[in-house]
């Protein structure tokens, strides 16, 4: 088959990251092509790809481009990953007869509006989720195609991720490291986890405690002014973005995941594959069929500061624990999560949607 992913990104996430995976997973026994918007996207999937303009849901020269791309290079099927790329790959799967296959990585309540009704159920031949909470909220939300969604597990690429992890070593000034990794903004929950650490840092008296954040985003400033404000800006560092995060993850010994609204965070099972202990939001989305609690994580409930912060401080002050834990988590991430299972059950899927595609 020939696949063509549509990510209009910006900045590099957790969807950039699950098109990389999967182009490259798939390449060799199939053919993959991306268009995509961005040059810090575009330079990161190594695949044949094009750069578009995806100006809005309806740009007609991002479909008109759209359009050669599919009849040059015989697209079967079209994976978009972002709400604009719905539209679009829904408008030109239609007009070239390919199947559009839209990707959802996490929980949205859509509320039955006609528009995204008419989205999901007339553009989509089906729809890809990484976790059973994102496929339960899709048809609460009036998807009437239960056959048409399949729930398939992001998959890690283990030994690329390890080989990355000690191509360097950092200098980290702290004892015990809690990170965190992902766009700053609102949705992911960063406040919370500096409101979270500092109230640790006070109960505990912990001086040789570091928080790490890693990424880029809207919310940098605040959040350092909230550093600031709080008296531990001298225990967090903002490593902004890294083209390499792994040897920071690999540093860190508890991994905390704050968002507000999630699938199956990638960072985090990167991080379990590093030796993190795990703390994560409910978030909504599929967290819970990966960490059991006390066994190889815990879980709280978004804006839980005060148990965020006890959980910090339990792990601070029993490394045994937090030793064990990590371990733990690398074993369920190592066994839940394989690249070869991804691309298998993405194949099938794929084959049988476009079997049951009508004949043009």
């Amino acid at each position: 088959m020939n696949f063509l992913f549509l990510n209009s990104a910006r900045t590099w996430g957790g969807n950039e990251k699950w098109v990389r995976l999967s182009a490259t997973s798939l390449q060799g026994e199939h053919q993959c092509y991306l268009a995509f918007r961005t040059p810090l996207v575009g330079r990161k999937i190594p695949v044949t790809q094009y750069m578009l303009p995806f100006r809005h849901e309806f740009d007609l020269p991002t479909i008109a481009s759209l359009i050669r791309i599919v009849h040059h290079h015989r697209i079967d099927v079209l994976i978009p990953t972002k709400r604009k790329e719905y539209i679009l790959a829904g408008i030109v799967s239609k007009i070239c007869g390919c199947t559009n296959i839209m990707r959802l990585g996490i929980v949205r309540d859509f509320q039955r509006k006609p528009f995204q009704s008419f989205v999901f159920n007339k553009l989509a031949d089906g729809v890809i989720v990484n976790a059973e909470p994102v496929r339960k909220k899709l048809l609460e939300s009036g998807f009437r195609n239960p056959e048409r969604i399949r729930v398939i597990h992001n998959g890690l690429n283990t030994h690329e991720i390890v080989e990355l992890a000690g191509q360097q070593t950092v200098d980290i000034p702290f004892g015990f490291i809690v990170s965190s990794m992902g766009e700053l903004s609102q949705r992911k929950g960063f406040d919370m986890l500096i409101r979270s650490f500092a109230k640790f840092l006070y109960s505990s008296g912990a001086q040789n405690a570091g928080l790490v954040l890693i990424g880029e985003g809207p919310s940098k400033n605040s959040l350092q002014q909230l550093a600031h404000a709080l008296n531990i800006e001298r225990h967090v560092i903002f490593t902004g973005f890294l083209d390499n995060p792994y040897p920071y993850l690999a540093a860190s010994h508890v991994f905390a995941m704050t968002s507000m609204n999630e699938g199956i965070s990638n960072a985090l099972l990167e991080a379990a594959l590093l030796k993190n202990a795990l703390i994560s939001t409910t978030a909504g989305g599929g967290i819970q069929s990966v960490i059991r609690e006390g066994e190889n994580g815990f879980l709280l409930d978004y804006g839980d500061d005060k148990k965020l912060a006890s959980i910090l401080k339990k792990l601070y002050e029993h490394p045994e624990l937090t030793t064990k834990t990590a371990d733990e988590a690398a074993k369920t991430v190592t066994k839940m999560f394989s690249m070869e299972h991804m691309t298998q059950e993405i194949t099938d899927f794929c084959k049988t949607l476009q079997k049951q595609q009508p004949q043009t």
